[in-house]
């Protein structure tokens, strides 16, 4: 094989090795609408999973090596093109497994954070990296980071079940049928209902002009005279991470609100954070964006790649109006955006958003309660432990992450530091939680009075 990256590529083509195919309609976004760099490292998503047992960077590669032969989007990479770039999928892959000890003296989170932050080659590829941490004989981290153009939130969980799954085989020696979760071993791992590509095709196939046309007149009308709520051109830095957690009793309190109104505790969660946000900046007319999993049907649940949209979501904020009546119009437009949703690229193509250099899209907030399966895994003689790394997609200044946890829900507030300093997230979590709580005891109140 020719070491010149151009022979290469060709010979692969000519070959059958790789296909090219057009990007997806959800990696259009990063390369039209993203205020980073598609390669910066603020486009990667992450996660690590804690191991205690037996385990070797055998037995690993060799599961990977598998997971990689089943989803195609681990053997994706991008050539550059005329309009946009393509992608060029390859019918094989090579597993690449990266082996760290951890040294005395050397923290195991400045070794995740290599994994995470180092940047992928997009046109050489591979865009996942895997890093195996050990920490003692039988104590081991396994970090693991993918390109955004590969992958999503709900990928992270598919990747995990998959790599575990794979590495049961390989303990049964391919013979023996294991029931790890949901999913039912064979000798190899099973084909993907539909691959990536199929899935970004049919998309296209749906996305037709006069569906778009009339889905844009929702959203110009929508979307008419809003405007973002901070200025100016923010730094190039990483997003930082401030947790916290809304306790399981407030948690209960405001599952009931929800019960009670007839809607979901998305659109509760997200009354009170306009609210807390109003609040907090001063602004009453609010644009907050928000990710949706886009896996409607079943035949890509378990298919690894960047399936998932952005809606936004605007609400006008009226001290005057009680909580309850806030509610019912978050909920009620709410519905009126997820039904009207279309693909962001060509949501702000349409309303030709001529946003600044360093900016997003229409939007500079981000509200997320994260619904994605965590798969429930075990493995013989092997304790494990997820942990989905929020290091958010630096394509907003602002962003709040919910996830259940048990009885509570973990708060993640990812913030650029130059807009934010910590002191302040801190403040505004202090007040989302005060305003969660006088919300779940008074919603007959008026929000001017909530808090104060």
């Amino acid at each position: 094989m020719s070491q010149d990256p151009r022979a290469q590529f060709k010979q692969w083509l000519e070959s059958g090795e790789a296909c090219l195919q057009p990007l997806t309609l959800p990696q259009r976004e990063l390369w039209e609408n993203s205020p980073v760099p598609v390669a910066d490292p603020a486009n990667h998503i992450c996660g690590v999973i804690e191991i205690k047992g037996p385990i070797t960077p055998e037995q690993c590669d060799v599961a990977l090596q598998r997971v990689i032969e089943r989803q195609e989007a681990l053997r994706i990479s991008f050539l550059p093109g005329k309009q946009r770039p393509l992608q060029m999928v390859r019918a094989t892959g090579t597993a690449v497994l990266g082996i760290r000890e951890l040294a005395a003296g050397n923290l195991l989170e400045d070794l995740m954070l290599e994994t995470y932050r180092q940047p992928f080659d997009l046109l050489q590829g591979p865009l996942y990296r895997v890093t195996m941490i050990r920490r003692g004989h039988h104590d081991h981290v396994l970090a693991f980071s993918f390109h955004h153009a590969i992958a999503d939130g709900w990928s992270l969980g598919v990747f995990v079940q998959d790599l575990c799954t794979a590495y049961v085989m390989g303990l049964t020696g391919l013979r023996k049928t294991v029931a790890v979760g949901m999913m039912g071993l064979r000798n190899t791992l099973p084909p993907v209902a539909q691959t990536y590509t199929e899935w970004a095709a049919a998309e296209r196939a749906i996305w037709q002009p006069a569906e778009l046309a009339r889905r844009t007149d929702f959203w110009k009308s929508q979307l008419a005279g809003a405007s973002r709520i901070w200025r100016g051109v923010p730094e190039a830095a990483p997003l930082r991470r401030w947790v916290s957690a809304i306790p399981a009793d407030l948690v209960r309190g405001v599952k009931a609100l929800a019960v009670s109104h007839s809607t979901t505790i998305f659109s509760t969660l997200l009354a009170a954070f306009q609210l807390t946000l109003s609040k907090w900046t001063g602004h009453e007319d609010l644009v907050v964006g928000t990710p949706v999993a886009n896996r409607n049907k079943e035949a890509v649940r378990e298919t690894m790649g960047y399936f998932a949209g952005v809606v936004p979501l605007r609400s006008q904020v009226d001290p005057t109006q009680t909580f309850t009546r806030h509610l019912r119009t978050v909920s009620a437009s709410t519905l009126d955006s997820f039904a009207n949703a279309m693909p962001f690229a060509e949501l702000a193509a349409a309303l030709g958003d001529h946003h600044a250099a360093g900016e997003h899209s229409v939007f500079d907030v981000r509200f997320a309660l994260q619904n994605h399966p965590v798969p429930d895994v075990v493995l013989p003689r092997i304790a494990t432990k997820l942990r989905m790394r929020s290091t958010g997609t630096a394509r907003f200044d602002l962003g709040c992450e919910l996830t259940e946890i048990g009885g509570e829900l973990e708060v993640v507030w990812l913030f650029k530091p130059h807009r934010f300093p910590a002191s302040g997230i801190a403040e505004l979590n202090d007040l989302f939680l005060a305003v969660l709580s006088a919300v779940a005891n008074s919603p007959a109140s008026r929000m001017a009075a909530l808090t104060v």
